[in-house]
């Protein structure tokens, strides 16, 4: 095990996918270990939250949170980078992973576990990734546990019905946005993968294995599909791209992002300074009604900080303001 990293995680996690895509883009040598009932006493030794990814370090410490994860090991292994020399474009890419983390996790939770079909099959795979070697009975009562479980979670990302046809019209328009923009490169900022590669493409590769959001993606997004896939195994195949290549299709989804989860992820942080147990945003299509939560606050302040160090770059400031991307 020296020198060796290991990960726990499940393939049904974006976060674990997004660390794992990350350690093999490196090339950081790693064990993945599949999270289960069997490695429970080795997880709860590292742990400070029943949660994955959990990386144990080849000096035994245990990290958790995946965009803190990486943060942590990149001063370690800067090579090869996944963060542009320009600042304005470094720090959109910043933007795009809290933007994957947050709001596209929404989108592909609401729609793992709301429809039957979803549910069902969320909730078989997940029993099958936890007893490996379970009998089918014990398969099909852990499967029962689990959907009855996680059906009921949706609250904390907002998914009920009234707002499924919303986050449903969330998903298609993100679906069209990429499909244009990544018809003609292979990552988010050209031919090598960025930060905000990470964050996104791990919550739409979730969404991409599931029935509904699935077969959404194949028929509409076959370059966006080609793209989840890819970052699995994401390559070092060029440059990063200009702006001024950049724009034509990156715009779009940036105003894309200023107009659903900056105002989204904003409303959420107020709720939770004035102690509110459910909050009311006004975005296109309709108002957006959920409980806040408590991370995406906290992840918030963590890019408002990040754009301080920024604001005073023109660059920056010019495509923010065309996109309407405000973060104060």
């Amino acid at each position: 095990m020296s020198g060796q990293y290991r990960i726990f995680g499940s393939e049904m996690s974006p976060y674990s996918v997004k660390v794992r895509s990350y350690f093999r883009f490196k090339g950081i040598a790693h064990q993945w270990i599949a999270r289960s009932p069997a490695n429970d006493e080795d997880f709860k030794r590292f742990a400070r939250l029943p949660i994955v990814p959990m990386v144990v370090t080849p000096d035994d410490q245990g990290l958790q949170d995946s965009t803190p994860i990486i943060e942590a090991l990149d001063p370690l292994f800067p090579e090869p980078s996944i963060h542009l020399a320009d600042p304005a474009l470094n720090f959109l890419s910043a933007l795009l992973e809290e933007f994957g983390d947050e709001w596209g996790n929404k989108l592909m939770f609401h729609h793992r576990w709301f429809a039957p079909v979803d549910q069902h099959a969320s909730a078989l795979t997940l029993a099958h990734l936890n007893l490996p070697n379970g009998a089918p009975e014990q398969i099909e009562g852990l499967a029962k546990m689990i959907l009855g479980r996680m059906s009921t979670r949706g609250h904390f990302v907002g998914s009920s019905p009234e707002n499924a046809p919303l986050i449903t019209g969330y998903y298609l328009e993100l679906l069209c946005l990429l499909q244009a923009h990544l018809a003609t490169r292979k990552y988010l900022f050209g031919a090598r993968p960025s930060f905000g590669d990470f964050g996104l493409s791990a919550q739409l590769y979730e969404a991409s294995v599931d029935p509904t959001c699935g077969a959404i993606m194949m028929g509409r997004a076959p370059d966006v599909l080609a793209w989840c896939h890819r970052m699995m195994e994401p390559r070092l195949d060029g440059d990063f791209e200009t702006w001024a290549e950049l724009q034509p299709t990156l715009a779009p989804i940036l105003a894309y992002v200023g107009r659903y989860f900056l105002p989204w992820t904003k409303a959420n942080a107020r709720a939770l300074e004035a102690g509110e147990a459910e909050f009311s945003v006004d975005l296109p299509g309709g108002a957006y009604v959920q409980p806040p939560q408590k991370y995406h606050a906290r992840s918030l302040a963590a890019l408002r900080g990040k754009y301080e160090a920024m604001r005073s770059d023109p660059e920056l400031t010019a495509i923010l303001a065309a996109a309407d991307c405000g973060l104060s």
